[in-house]
């Protein structure tokens, strides 16, 4: 159940901010081709944001919702985007009623709908989720009709906390993967008690956890894995999770050792998260319909087994904790 929305979905969705921009190119029949192989997967859940390409994610994912049956409680799939990254400057100023309405109206033309189902803040300065005129704008939307549901996505534990908090807030979209397991120790027992849904994204930590890359890779200039390693476009927990990209690199080799038989390393990650009590939903991007086929198919696999667990969290606590626990 997605949260405070009342409406089900599945364990695995997708993300589609590579569908959009920022991940080398990806051109638009390769794009609805993966939008088609994931729903074909029985994906039900999709993601997008206002920002990504400029509109051309949430384009394309609307012209395959309505291909498919459309949104809504009478549709078969739940489309999630997001707010707010338009502002320029990136300020807690910018986040206004007025600016909420002008963003959900550009979203609902991108989308071809009435009412977008769920729309999350994007990481949006900590100043605005703590302040009462932002849920109170955020309700002003749903009852004019032009959001169903609101949710937030954020960078730090303590910013998913002060969301969780208040009341109308349906869902919380956070890293969470093999290499980023911070908000299993108080934003997931937060969540459930609230009956906030929790939207793992990032899971396979900017590709790291497919276990195909080696220290030789090299990634296109239009793709954040080249041009925010350090974070010099957005927060640096966005590209591989915050973790050096050579300490990854040998860190997801140690968990594609422990990969079930049977399983890919991108399964066993996303497998891991799925199992994770609190969690809603996990979005992976994907590239290929190859690759929004196996994503899909890992909310079949077997619960992870003890060893396995114990062999993830020690390759976390030996190579990848001292990195990125305490910084968000």
């Amino acid at each position: 159940m997605l949260g405070r929305t009342g409406r089900s979905v599945g364990v695995v969705g997708l993300g589609c901010w590579q569908l959009g921009a920022d991940w080398g190119e990806v051109g638009e029949d390769q794009a609805l081709a993966v939008l088609a192989a994931a729903v074909d997967a029985g994906v039900t859940f999709l993601d997008t944001a206002d920002v990504y390409g400029d509109g051309r994610s949430e384009r394309l994912v609307g012209q395959l919702v309505a291909e498919r049956g459309g949104t809504g409680p009478g549709g078969p799939l739940t489309v999630a985007t997001k707010m707010g990254r338009r502002a320029d400057p990136h300020v807690a100023e910018a986040y206004t009623l007025d600016a909420f309405r002008a963003w959900t109206d550009r979203s609902r033309q991108n989308l071809g709908v009435d009412t977008l189902d769920l729309v999350q803040l994007h990481c949006p300065p900590s100043a605005v989720l703590g302040t009462d005129a932002t849920y109170e704008a955020l309700d002003t939307l749903v009852d004019e009709g032009r959001v169903a549901a609101y949710g937030v996505s954020v960078e730090t534990v303590a910013e998913a906390l002060a969301a969780i908090a208040r009341p109308h807030v349906a869902s919380v979209q956070i890293i969470l993967n093999v290499f980023r397991r911070k908000p299993l120790e108080q934003v997931l027992p937060a969540a459930a008690e609230a009956g906030v849904a929790i939207i793992a994204r990032v899971p396979l930590a900017s590709g790291l956890l497919s276990g195909k890359y080696d220290e030789s890779t090299t990634f296109a200039a239009d793709d954040h894995r080249t041009y925010n390693r350090h974070g010099e476009a957005f927060d640096v927990g966005e590209t591989f999770s915050g973790v050096p990209y050579e300490v990854g690199v040998a860190a997801a080799r140690e968990v594609a050792a422990r990969a079930p038989a049977g399983a890919t390393t991108a399964q066993t990650a996303l497998r891991w998260i799925v199992d994770q009590p609190g969690v809603t939903t996990v979005i992976p991007g994907a590239r290929t319909g190859e690759q929004a086929r196996a994503n899909a198919a890992a909310a079949d696999l077997a619960p992870l087994d003890a060893g396995t667990l114990d062999a993830l969290r020690a390759v976390y606590d030996e190579r990848v904790r001292e990195h990125v626990h305490g910084r968000w």
